[in-house]
């Protein structure tokens, strides 16, 4: 599995225990630090696990008001915990980070779901964020790294 994938798995797994413990941020640092040492002893992230758990938290609100837009059958506590979370990483990425390209967040995002969610979960998450993706494209919100030509 490679360096970043790892991360994002790690930093997802810490998202499912942030939620499933009611949110509080206080422990966020250690629960990374925790899961890095599980789930991937000898990944050196430089950080970014901590960086994309922090960016999602940080951004909760408006990431969870994306998630209702783009999922109003879907009340947000009815989607699983994995999903939920999964989303929020994706939608971080593809909105807020600004050196990760939106087809990378896409994609990373339905691996993970692929991998931890439910037999359709690939395909939800793909729903959502496709459906974002869309949106920025036709409003010109497209970062930076996206309006880039493709390298050859």
């Amino acid at each position: 599995m490679a360096n970043r994938h790892l991360a994002r798995s790690v930093a997802m797994q810490t998202l499912y225990e942030w939620d499933f413990r009611g949110q509080p941020s206080a422990i966020v640092p250690a629960l990374v630090e925790e899961n890095l040492k599980e789930f991937a002893p000898h990944l050196k992230d430089d950080g970014f696990s901590l960086e994309l758990v922090n960016g999602a938290i940080d951004n909760q609100k408006e990431i969870d008001e994306l998630i209702q837009k783009y999922a109003p059958q879907w009340p947000l506590d009815q989607i699983t915990l994995v999903d939920r979370n999964i989303l929020r990483l994706g939608i971080f990425e593809l909105k807020y980070s600004p050196n990760i390209p939106a087809k990378v967040a896409i994609n990373e995002a339905i691996e993970l779901a692929k991998t931890y969610g439910g037999q359709s979960s690939g395909r939800f998450v793909n729903g959502v964020l496709g459906a974002i993706y869309k949106n920025m494209v036709e409003r010109g919100e497209l970062k930076e790294i996206d309006k880039l030509p493709p390298a050859s």
